[in-house]
């Protein structure tokens, strides 16, 4: 969000330039967020996962010790993964994209993955977040320039706060519900103002002021969540496939969406300008509803816990509740769906 805020506000002072530089400035300022990205990568621990199946147990140590707070059992974790990773490396083996569906718990975890990123694109964000500007230029803002800065900066600061938020908090059914809600009854309320009052100053101001909430729902809300919970829900054996599929089904709804927005706003084609919310209420509510009924809350469970609690078949509202048994998750961590339900059969 930050870069989002820079490239805004560099949009905003160059706007006014009666040249080639009023875009060439912010497409060359591109080539400096690289940079700092590659230097800020420096500081960041490596995966303790990552460290330890390399055979680097002394720095896997380290990074766990260093993400993990004081009183962890670092040793029993950093043991548990030691026999997650063993077992991987056996059931990694012939493993192919096409196993993301042939088991029903693992395409399970793969709908559920690709739901949540999708989540995104069902809120209507896109639309405001690429075509801001024009948007407030549609609802006859003035200087939409300068607005779309407030707006950058109150998704901003909502990114920031909600950085404290996932550690202390963090329940993720909760504020992706909370959030779909938020942001679906804004979007209805811009449509219904601008369907009402089109083209009026106060308008215009009620406008901007929703569109800022929305943008603090969604940033704090929507958006950190639909990717945690993608990475989160994944079997082990299949996350690289199953995170890799929902990312590439997220940027294409963002596509689809930033496509097809302008054939809704623009006066030559639809002219529905800020009306185009009426569409993204029902999403946000539908998307709202699967949440509730089908996103399972894994605050605070270990990758092996969650495996343990898919491979019992538990319905979405039990995951939360549900009492890992240290011996069942010792005992079936790693293994296969299809390894489960013979060890089900045969203990029956």
């Amino acid at each position: 969000m930050q870069g989002t805020l820079i490239g805004t506000i560099i949009d905003w002072t160059t706007a006014g330039r009666p040249d080639r530089s009023a875009y060439l400035i912010p497409l060359g300022m591109i080539y400096i967020v690289p940079v700092i990205i590659f230097l800020a990568l420096w500081f960041i621990p490596e995966s303790p996962r990552w460290l330890i199946l390399q055979g680097r147990y002394e720095d896997g140590l380290k990074s766990l010790s260093w993400l993990r707070p004081d009183g962890a059992d670092i040793d029993a974790e950093l043991a548990e993964i030691r026999q997650a990773i063993d077992t991987e490396k056996t059931l990694a083996s012939g493993v192919g994209v096409l196993d993301m569906f042939k088991n029903p718990v693992d395409r399970r975890r793969t709908t559920i993955s690709v739901c949540a990123v999708l989540l995104q694109a069902a809120s209507g964000s896109m639309f405001i977040i690429a075509f801001k500007a024009y948007f407030f230029a549609m609802a006859q803002v003035q200087d939409p320039f300068a607005m779309s800065n407030v707006l950058s900066t109150a998704g901003m600061t909502a990114t920031i706060i909600n950085a404290f938020i996932v550690v202390r908090y963090g329940r993720r059914r909760v504020l992706l519900l909370g959030g779909l809600v938020i942001a679906g009854f804004f979007q209805l309320i811009i449509a219904v103002v601008y369907d009402r009052n089109p083209g009026e100053i106060v308008t215009g101001k009620v406008l901007v002021a929703l569109s800022c909430l929305y943008m603090v729902a969604y940033n704090g809300m929507i958006a950190p969540y639909s990717w945690l919970v993608a990475g989160e829900i994944p079997s082990q054996r299949l996350r690289s496939y199953t995170f890799g599929f929902a990312a590439a089904a997220g940027f294409l709804g963002a596509w689809l969406i930033t496509f097809t927005a302008p054939y809704f706003i623009n006066p030559s084609a639809l002219n529905w300008g800020p009306r185009y919310g009426y569409i993204w209420f029902p999403s946000c509510m539908i998307s709202a509803a699967w949440v509730y009924f089908f996103l399972p809350e894994v605050k605070g469970r270990t990758l092996e816990e969650i495996d343990v609690m898919f491979n019992e078949r538990l319905a979405a509202r039990k995951f939360r509740t549900f009492q890992v048994s240290q011996h069942v998750a010792g005992e079936n961590v790693g293994k296969s769906s299809i390894e489960l339900g013979v060890v089900e059969a045969e203990r029956v």
